[in-house]
């Protein structure tokens, strides 16, 4: 059966300068378009007045894994360049990986890091992924201090500095393995994370690994013909204790980025009527239009590329017409896109 809406409808135009390539110096500082569902309305706020749009009761739901140095830049035998994009660890010591140029590095060809440690290809997986082991001086955790990359985004067009390795991360993270930033969690200064507390919002949060899948456009005019990228997520006992009780009580539960929305939703239909069932594992949850919500009642989020599977998510909660009106009138008044851009307060879902 097609899908109500093929990967073409989610295209939108964008002049090139719109896509921010360094952050703002205050996190804060960046705009915030706010599509309410319940009026309906757009309204056009900056971040730091976030606490405005919350309700005493309200659940504030982050991800709090941590982006890892994972991009290795070494030699290959014969001296040429080459790259490996570290993306999960195995049970046994191998990563999955990603490399390039990926047609010369078959299984039994190395990447050497220095004199300190060495790559080889031991396996090729599905999806563009190797799986690679290191021998050497230097354990992954010490390759990575030395020879890692804070791995921005193919969209932003130049070399990693040391800023990037504060504000590449939220203020919030905590567990190591992301390779892509959460980045609607960017915004967030300890500040005002101590504002929305004194207002009576609670916080928690979950775990989810992101993937270098979550740039990869929906090639396929189907979007059911697309596969997602799996990743690692987890929801501590704490967390769905939390949620639960803000049901209860008449909260909102809000989601920071769509990493969160796919992991409590992932998550959902928990044991004894509880809301989410605490625990981990890995998901492929594609949310696209459309989809019932069954735990999240407003997100925040950064605007997204085209035909993308993050669009499609917004869309699946914004509804499709309001948030494609939405993305034009964020283009037309100038917001700044992606990772380092602008945000989106969503509230309220189809």
């Amino acid at each position: 059966m097609a899908a109500e809406y093929t990967a073409s409808d989610f295209d939108y135009e964008y002049p090139p300068e719109a896509v921010a390539q360094r952050p703002l110096d205050d996190r804060s500082a960046s705009r915030l378009l706010v599509l309410d569902r319940t009026a309906p309305t757009i309204a056009h706020r900056h971040f730091r007045d976030l606490a405005a749009l919350f309700r005493p009761g309200d659940l504030l739901v982050r991800n709090a894994s941590r982006v890892i140095r994972a991009r290795l830049a070494g030699t290959r035998d014969n001296g040429r360049p080459a790259e490996v994009l570290l993306v999960h660890p195995e049970p046994d010591g191998t990563w999955q990986a990603m490399v390039h140029p990926g047609g010369k590095l078959k299984v039994g060809r190395r990447v050497a890091f220095g004199t300190d440690a060495v790559a080889t290809v031991v396996g090729v997986l599905g999806g563009g992924l190797r799986r690679v082991a290191f021998e050497g001086a230097l354990d992954v955790d010490g390759l990575m201090a030395r020879y890692g990359h804070v791995p921005l985004p193919p969209y932003i067009e130049r070399a990693d500095d040391e800023r990037d390795a504060e504000r590449y991360q939220t203020v919030y993270a905590t567990t190591d393995g992301s390779v892509a930033a959460p980045t609607a969690g960017l915004h967030f200064t300890a500040d005002l994370l101590a504002t929305l507390a004194s207002a009576g919002v609670g916080v928690a949060d979950v775990v989810l690994h992101v993937g270098p899948g979550t740039f990869k456009p929906v090639s396929a005019d189907d979007p059911d013909d697309h596969v997602m990228h799996a990743e690692w997520y987890d929801v501590p006992p704490e967390t769905a204790d939390a949620v639960a009780a803000a049901k209860a009580g008449g909260g909102r539960v809000w989601a920071v980025g769509t990493t969160t929305v796919r992991t409590l939703e992932a998550a959902a239909n928990g044991r004894d009527g509880a809301p989410v069932t605490a625990g981990s594992g890995w998901t492929d949850l594609f949310i696209r239009p459309p989809f019932a919500f069954r735990v999240v009642d407003a997100m925040l989020t950064n605007f997204h590329l085209p035909r993308s599977t993050l669009l499609m998510l917004v869309a699946a909660f914004g509804g499709y017409p309001e948030t494609m009106q939405a993305y034009r009138e964020a283009v037309r008044e100038g917001y700044r896109l992606y990772s380092y851009g602008d945000a989106m307060a969503l509230i309220g879902h189809v």
